[in-house]
């Protein structure tokens, strides 16, 4: 039997949780960005964390964030390259109070 997932710790939800090409009718399935998966590339490319910090402020080893972050930037460069929609919905997560340790919700929420 599987090892249940833990639960991620993430920020906020995203603002905007679909993207797509303008002006094109997308008979293709959209690609599947989950909430986690979206954190890794804000913390990490947006927000300049390293793997480590990342990994401390979403509660969850080094290893997890390696593979996730690999994911999501597949992801968005398939989404980016084939013209296909890309739609954040998903994941095991949980908000942050903003009071956890490691927590960069006091010094990133706006960003």
């Amino acid at each position: 039997m599987a090892r249940p997932t833990k639960q991620r710790r993430i920020c906020k939800a995203p603002a905007y949780c679909e993207f797509g090409p303008i002006g094109k009718v997308d008979d293709q399935e959209p690609i599947v960005l989950d909430v986690t998966e979206y954190e890794c590339l804000r913390l990490i490319d947006y927000l300049g964390l390293t793997q480590e910090e990342c990994a401390k402020h979403m509660n969850v080893v080094r290893t997890s964030i390696t593979s996730m972050y690999a994911k999501a930037r597949n992801k968005v460069a398939d989404s980016l390259v084939n013209g296909r929609r890309l739609v954040i919905e998903g994941g095991n997560y949980a908000i942050c109070p903003g009071s956890a340790e490691g927590c960069s919700c006091t010094k990133s929420v706006n960003q």
